[in-house]
């Protein structure tokens, strides 16, 4: 009896990061512009001390001692033992990124509605910084970085549903690189993208 042809394995599916999304009582325990900047050095260059963040961020260590325990009351940060030596308290992210809820602009409570605003013009911020960042920077790159580098912008006709389907599909497409293994010559990049609509002339 002829032996039944083995069927190949299925592609493992990317893994999709961890992400925790807001809502009014944890956004109000973000909004600050340390506490998002903080959360965002240990997502992006992993555990470190109060001090070493108060050194990399310009900050007093008691600044940032006392709202990096603001952000473990509201689950944004949690220690990190495998790092901690002696009395040296280490800290790292709880999730891998932090989902927004548009809903939260419109809340009937001005003070969630004013967190919702201070923590996207934060996040402005830090993106417009970082950019204008990697330009002073970018000659002391090598020219295959300023290549793999990139500062676009798109005009689309599209509905809100369409808009919705293309930023998901964006995601999802970043999310599908990040199980590739670290090799010489990796580095972290960073991808920002901004979706919003506009009046146009007619």
């Amino acid at each position: 009896m002829p032996e039944k042809p083995v069927e190949p394995a299925a592609p493992a599916a990317p893994a999709q990061p961890d992400i925790r999304t807001l809502d009014a009582r944890s956004l109000r325990g973000l909004a600050h512009p340390l506490r998002i900047r903080l959360l965002g050095a240990l997502r992006h260059d992993g555990p470190a001390t109060a001090s070493q963040l108060a050194d990399r961020l310009g900050e007093s260590s008691g600044a940032t001692s006392y709202h990096l325990r603001q952000l473990a009351a509201h689950g944004f940060v949690e220690d990190a033992p495998e790092r901690g030596k002696g009395r040296e308290r280490w800290w790292r992210a709880a999730y891998d990124g932090t989902a927004f809820d548009e809903t939260l602009t419109l809340d009937e409570d001005p003070a969630v509605r004013g967190a919702a605003n201070l923590f996207l013009h934060e996040i402005a911020t830090i993106h417009t910084q970082e950019l204008s960042t990697w330009l002073g920077n970018a000659g002391d790159w090598p020219t295959e970085w300023r290549r793999g580098a990139d500062m676009s912008d798109f005009t689309l006709h599209l509905t809100p549903e369409q808009s919705h389907e293309l930023i998901h599909k964006m995601h999802d497409l970043i999310n599908s690189y990040r199980d590739l293994p670290a090799s010489e010559g990796t580095k972290a990049v960073r991808f920002h993208t901004h979706a919003f609509p506009r009046e146009t002339a007619d």
